[in-house]
């Protein structure tokens, strides 16, 4: 298991005493900061998609609304 030092600011550590009192802090915030790591990787996964569809939507000719309309009706039936 690795150890990690960080610094915050001295009412937060109050805080945060006072919430998880009685609870495995280091596990409290282990679970923090997994839950920051999957936080961050489904950000970069929006990310990556949003490139991706401005990617393609610089190569693909518009569509009018028409067609669209049309589109979903004649899959209706």
């Amino acid at each position: 298991m690795a150890t990690v030092n960080f610094s915050v600011p001295e009412d937060v550590k109050k805080k945060f005493d006072r919430a998880f009192a009685g609870k495995n802090k280091s596990r409290v915030i282990a679970d923090l900061m997994t839950q920051a790591v999957q936080d961050q990787l489904m950000l970069k996964r929006r990310s990556e998609a949003i490139d991706s569809l401005l990617s393609r939507r610089r190569t693909k000719r518009p569509v009018r609304a028409a067609d669209i309309r049309r589109a979903r009706e004649s899959g209706r039936s």
